[in-house]
């Protein structure tokens, strides 16, 4: 595509085609993505795992970004970005056709690959995906299109976590910790393998939508695109791209803002069931703690919805990101320091403490921070721009390893706490953890008041 070409097409109507096959994408993106959030409390219990375990349903859901990323530009850079999105749909497919056998044989590690595979063709779809909404339209309004995707990927993370408690978890009631470990070791071993087969079902009908959809994609108009239109970038080598790229502070900064913002993103999201849980959120069917990812989406959509709205007309992406940080880390202080004992009732839901309400709240102070971050960490790479997408996939890597250290903690001063015998009224090892989160939004800030202004590591 030339500039020529590349300016026209980005004046016409045709900007409309592709926005629309995007948002499916995302929906599916944040379908896919946001069940781990209702599993990880799901496979603590059927796999018998410990909380720290348990949070590995992240870790390799999300380290397949970091360690494919690449791999994925790669592939990108052979077969297209129109045929990478298939690609990477086909991958999906095949991540959830391998939860029958995981299911079957009730193997953490193999619910661990298949979901690593998952994470594999999120990647590739990422790494395809991504560049086509900066460089679709205007670069000012890309975070407002970037909006529009996160509202259609939140909105799917809204709905999956209500899915799969009412299409596989509605019994939850009848496998409580406590009623498992009283049964003996046959029975036991009984419950827990029925429990784990419910998953077999809905995961064989995801991966044959997602396959039907990989199809149309393969025959829609969606269009090619050339980031590198003279040749000059793709030529160099995959290693110098990345050491080139590095020179640009904006994007260095932008990964490792991109990298603690994810990590926020899923904390808030796939811890907050199981802190619940802890709370004693289970409503009237006993699994109401397993649709509290459903909150933290909420509160994103609405994020998303204020961005499509007011960015740029009324907010700049800058000023947008800026709030975000600032709003994350009074939500942070404030969820540290609240008592836990202290409830809201809301209508038609079991009354919720204010840190699991606060906790939901942090998607509001995430949601514009990946449509800011990604425009203005690309913004005068040129030709870089495809290798320096790769990058900032890369850094999802966040969303892998801190869960991880959120669970060791959180497990840590929770078992301090038991043995010193401190109440269940005291603040938990799950509540401190948040705390973790203050750097993130910190840098956050930082990068929307100065980081991504820096063109010159001299500066």
């Amino acid at each position: 595509m030339s500039q020529t070409e590349s300016t026209s097409y980005k004046n016409q109507n045709s900007v409309l085609i592709p926005m629309v096959i995007l948002t499916l994408l995302f929906f599916i993106l944040g379908f896919v993505t946001w069940l781990n959030g209702p599993l990880i409390p799901f496979f603590e219990l059927a796999c018998e795992l410990t909380e720290s375990q348990a949070y590995f349903v992240a870790f390799a859901f999300y380290i397949a970004y970091f360690v494919m990323a690449i791999p994925s530009s790669w592939v990108i850079e052979k077969v297209g970005y129109k045929n990478g999105v298939s690609l990477g749909l086909i991958v999906i497919a095949l991540g959830a056709f391998m939860f029958y056998p995981a299911a079957e044989t009730r193997t953490f590690l193999f619910f661990l690959v298949a979901l690593f595979v998952m994470g594999t063709g999120l990647a590739i779809l990422q790494t395809a995906a991504n560049p086509y909404v900066v460089v679709i339209g205007p670069r000012e309004s890309a975070a407002a299109r970037i909006s529009i995707l996160g509202v259609a990927n939140k909105l799917a993370g809204f709905i999956a976590p209500l899915a799969l408690t009412a299409l596989v978890l509605s019994n939850m009631k009848e496998y409580t910790a406590e009623k498992i470990a009283a049964l003996d070791s046959i029975a036991k071993t009984k419950a827990l393998d029925l429990l784990a087969l419910q998953l077999q079902t809905p995961y064989i009908y995801m991966g044959i939508a997602i396959l039907v959809l990989a199809l149309i994609i393969r025959l829609s108009p969606l269009p090619e695109i050339d980031l590198d239109e003279d040749g000059s970038v793709s030529n160099q080598g995959l290693l110098k791209q990345m050491i080139n790229a590095g020179k640009h502070p904006q994007l260095v900064l932008g990964v490792i803002t991109l990298i603690l913002y994810v990590a926020a993103e899923v904390i808030a999201g796939d811890t907050i069931g199981k802190f619940g849980k802890q709370l004693g959120v289970y409503g009237a069917n006993g699994d109401f703690y397993l649709k509290l990812t459903s909150f933290t989406m909420t509160a994103m959509v609405i994020g998303y919805i204020l961005g499509i709205t007011l960015i740029p007309k009324y907010v700049s992406q800058v000023n947008a990101l800026k709030a975000s940080g600032l709003l994350g880390i009074i939500l942070v202080l404030l969820i540290v320091f609240i008592s836990p004992t202290i409830s809201i009732q809301i209508p038609l839901i079991p009354a919720l403490p204010l840190v699991v309400i606060l906790v939901a709240l942090l998607g509001l102070a995430n949601a514009l921070c990946w449509p800011a971050i990604w425009p203005l960490a690309l913004q005068d790479l040129g030709g870089y721009t495809k290798i320096a997408g790769a990058i900032l996939i890369m850094g999802i890597i966040g969303g892998a390893i801190f869960p991880l250290f959120y669970g060791f903690w959180a497990e840590s001063i929770n078992l301090a706490n038991e043995a010193k015998g401190i109440t269940a009224t005291a603040k938990s090892g799950n509540q401190i953890a948040y705390l973790m989160l203050l750097p993130a939004y910190i840098m956050i800030l930082f990068f929307a008041i100065k980081g991504h202004k820096y063109r010159s590591w001299s500066r």
